[in-house]
């Protein structure tokens, strides 16, 4: 069986995108163990290669719905950098205008796009003031890219150095996948326990080992997180059960 794909990724922190819409894809995914699939397209030596699965899917609460699975095949409530790749390619294909408004377990987001010629060139995600997911934020003055990092079960774990109060450096250890070269979620969370410690002020460009998030609180509490969606390419995966 021949599943199609979408191979995207947000500041390095890759995924396979399945598109739903068409109900042959539909159909198909219906008959098949997600969490296996998720497991066997992640695998970056017998599979696709990625950080997990995404599906992007009709709703009927808001335009676009979003299901993300981690590479041990466990299903996540919400993922930032997959927020902006599945509002990209939902407004590139003409599933969606501008903005979008995307159904996560996490409820439904809503999202900016910033675009030139009708191709979007950065994302912005109304996040909410809670990520939706589990974090722990460790703030360390020894440099992050030293360090070696570690899991803890059922969460995600962020260690940062606050550089100054606009800058902050991360790197990130995801439940279900391992260290990942980007995570919006961790970045907001990140820039929330920076600020409620008074270490930061409330816009933040936070350094990632894929690139660099902006991540900004407004008054009323509502973390906004900016940054960019890339699609790689496309193909056909061979599924066999």
């Amino acid at each position: 069986m021949e599943i199609p794909f979408i191979k995207m990724h947000g500041l390095g922190n890759d995924y396979v995108y399945i598109d739903c819409f068409p109900k042959h894809t539909a159909k198909l995914i219906a008959g098949i163990k997600l969490s296996v699939l998720a497991q066997r397209v992640s695998d970056r030596h017998f599979g696709i290669g990625s950080d997990g699965l995404v599906l992007i899917m009709p709703s009927k609460v808001a335009n676009v719905r979003m299901r993300m699975f981690n590479a041990d095949g466990s299903e996540a409530e919400m993922c930032g950098n997959a927020a902006r790749c599945v509002a990209k390619y939902a407004y590139e294909h003409g599933l969606c205008g501008n903005p979008v408004t995307l159904e996560t377990l996490a409820g439904i987001k809503h999202i900016t796009l910033q675009t030139q010629k009708n191709r979007v060139t950065s994302v912005t995600v109304e996040m909410g003031s809670s990520m939706g997911n589990p974090h722990k934020v460790i703030i360390t003055e020894e440099p992050v890219a030293a360090l070696s990092l570690y899991g803890i079960e059922g969460t995600n774990v962020e260690w940062i150095n606050v550089l100054n109060r606009r800058e902050i450096a991360m790197r990130v250890w995801e439940r279900g996948t391992g260290e990942t070269m980007a995570c919006g979620t961790g970045a907001c969370a990140a820039v929330m326990a920076a600020i409620e410690q008074g270490l930061t002020d409330s816009e933040v460009t936070v350094h990632l080992r894929g690139g660099d998030l902006l991540v900004r609180r407004d008054q009323q509490g509502t973390i906004f997180m900016t940054g960019p969606a890339t699609e790689v390419f496309r193909g056909t995966y061979n599924w066999e059960d």
